[in-house]
């Protein structure tokens, strides 16, 4: 009993010096990267405020994300046993917040590759603002939640509230992109000869991007919610799976502002400037 109750311990520890590594790896590079992109859309440096809009409120929500990484090395380092106040509600960007931004943006794909009529109908910016606030007030809402379950160590309602939201948005995302994919397979009406070969190069630009999202969205969410169906089963809490599922959650975030530096013509720029 005390032998395994040590390994455990131990174990645990080790497990926690790899999570803090994590986490500071997102504060050195998360800070600087989504910094620079919210900076480039509110200059207008890619297509816009309007046409980037989600991928502004999903940077905002990283900084945040990028916060409770910060919070969370200071706590270790300062040896304090329980997380901060603060850090718990910043939870609930980790888990709600870039989940439904990023769905928000697989949607807006979505509509605009397999319906773009109703995409233009609804292209205003007001729309847009519409479901931005729907979604700040459902991520204050898991930020309340998580405060209130992470701060008094309910863990198995933690866990069971992030398993549930993971599994739901990761659905919604992979039928977006799935559907996108299949969408720019095939042939659009009245694409012949010259002409559909013109198109091949852009669509296939856009097949690529699209593929890597999808790629991104199942390295993102599939461990977290495989260490919470495996939690929910056995009610065991795996400390290695959880700690890997985290590593790709951390580092898959890093993955839509790549994308958009290199749509931008920016990532070929810093690479030149660091390594030129």
């Amino acid at each position: 009993m005390n032998n395994s109750t040590v390994n455990f311990t131990t174990e645990a520890s080790a497990i926690s010096r790899l999570d803090v590594c994590v986490y500071l790896i997102n504060v050195l590079f998360g800070f600087p990267t989504h910094s620079y992109v919210i900076w480039l859309i509110i200059t207008g440096t890619g297509n816009g405020v309007a046409s980037e809009f989600f991928l502004l409120k999903l940077s905002v929500c990283e900084i945040g994300i990028c916060l409770y990484s910060l919070l969370v090395v200071i706590s270790f380092f300062t040896g304090l046993s329980r997380p901060t106040i603060l850090a718990c509600f910043l939870i609930g960007l980790f888990i709600t917040g870039r989940p439904l931004f990023q769905c928000l943006m697989c949607v807006e794909r979505y509509l605009a590759v397999v319906h773009p009529v109703t995409f233009l109908k609804y292209k205003p910016l007001r729309y847009r603002v519409i479901c931005c606030t729907a979604a700040w007030i459902i991520i204050l809402g898991s930020c309340l939640v998580c405060m209130f379950t992470t701060s008094q160590v309910n863990f198995y309602i933690y866990i069971y509230f992030y398993f549930i939201q993971f599994l739901l948005f990761l659905s919604v995302q992979l039928f977006c992109l799935v559907a996108v994919l299949r969408a720019l397979k095939q042939s659009g009406p009245g694409e012949r000869g010259r002409e559909r070969e013109e198109e091949n190069p852009m669509k296939r630009r856009a097949f690529h991007v699209i593929l890597i999202t999808t790629v991104t969205m199942s390295t993102t969410y599939i461990p977290l919610i495989f260490a919470g169906f495996s939690f929910v089963l056995t009610q065991l809490f795996i400390v290695g799976l959880f700690s890997f599922g985290l590593l790709c959650f951390i580092l898959a975030g890093f993955v839509q502002p790549v994308l958009y530096l290199h749509r931008t013509g920016k990532l070929s720029c810093l690479f030149h400037k660091t390594f030129g």
